[in-house]
């Protein structure tokens, strides 16, 4: 459980799960982090937001996150925080080992919270949009990570917070699936859907990598704040958990979405070369390109009960255009 604040720190209101903490949280700025201090706010809990970029710092404050300007390189401000805060929650950057080491080290035996953001392309294939995956990773049972070394370098990391466990940390990895729902901030936006909806605002033609036959598995951003909340409060969570709301799209129907929504025609394939060339040759095969398919099952094990219309019919109907 996380250490007690002072008397003369506890607020007198309690929120909606009885339990008020002192947050740290890193990219308080970012289209994760944003969306977490926001629920967070909501509840009644105190929020210190770390950025790196100083001309966000009123934009924060304004939101009710105290702002902290600094880095994940910092080791001696990550400690600094962790040590005042009841718990921290790194939504900055999933893959920096030497923030998730200075986290970890500064929580040992303390009891407090450590929460990780990770993604479910740990698990995610080389399909170059050819197909869709019949393999279906859960997060209640043992998984390996996909066989690229950026995928096993972040996995590692993860196992690394889940580790922390037996030594005093109540330590949780949220691996989220593919994220939509709008944000607010410097970040608004969510990674895989922009570039598909920039390049078709460029050419005319929607286009997807391969056949776009691949599929993520989805969740709205409320619903993921709202995961994020639960792991914070309940004391039975622990360890990781996928974040999935569900899995109603290939990259084709999404394409299709995107093509409505701007009156365009027929999505086309693209291979890969030239997927690569506007979008970079990692982010088209591993990203766009590829399988992730996960259940949540630990998560409503938890109680997550995730509510928001499709990706589809967000895209359709409210996503923001560039």
């Amino acid at each position: 459980m996380p250490q007690a604040a002072s008397a003369a720190d506890t607020p007198t209101t309690p929120t909606s799960s009885g339990v008020m903490m002192d947050v740290f949280l890193t990219g308080a700025g970012g289209y994760i982090g944003g969306a977490v201090a926001r629920r967070l706010i909501r509840e009644g809990h105190t929020v210190r937001g770390l950025t790196r970029t100083p001309g966000v710092v009123d934009a924060l404050a304004a939101a009710g996150i105290a702002p902290v300007v600094g880095d994940l390189d910092d080791a001696a401000l990550l400690k600094r925080e962790a040590d005042r805060a009841d718990a921290v929650i790194n939504a900055a950057h999933s893959d920096h080992r030497g923030a998730v080491d200075a986290f970890v080290d500064a929580l040992r035996g303390s009891g407090k919270v450590l929460i990780h953001t990770s993604g479910t392309s740990v698990i995610g294939d080389d399909a170059q949009g050819q197909y869709e995956s019949e393999v279906v990773f859960d997060d209640a049972k043992p998984f390996s990570p996909g066989d690229h070394e950026i995928r096993r370098a972040r996995y590692a990391i993860d196992r690394s917070v889940v580790d922390a466990g037996a030594a005093g940390v109540r330590s949780v990895v949220l691996c989220n699936s593919l994220i939509y729902g709008n944000g607010t901030g410097p970040r608004p936006q969510t990674v895989l859907i922009p570039p598909l909806v920039t390049q078709a605002q460029a050419s005319k033609t929607v286009r997807v990598v391969g056949r776009g036959l691949n599929r993520w598995s989805t969740v709205h951003l409320d619903d993921m704040a709202d995961l994020y909340h639960l792991a914070l409060t309940d004391p039975a969570a622990t360890g990781l958990y996928f974040v999935e709301g569900g899995e109603d799209a290939s990259f084709a129907d999404i394409g299709e979405a995107i093509a409505h929504r701007l009156g365009l025609g027929p999505v086309e394939p693209w291979d890969l070369d030239s997927a690569a060339a506007a979008w970079g040759e990692g982010f088209s095969r591993y990203a766009l390109g590829a399988n992730s398919r996960v259940r949540a099952t630990r998560a409503h094990d938890l109680g997550w009960r995730p509510s928001h219309p499709s990706i589809t019919n967000w895209i359709e109907q409210e996503m923001p255009l560039p």
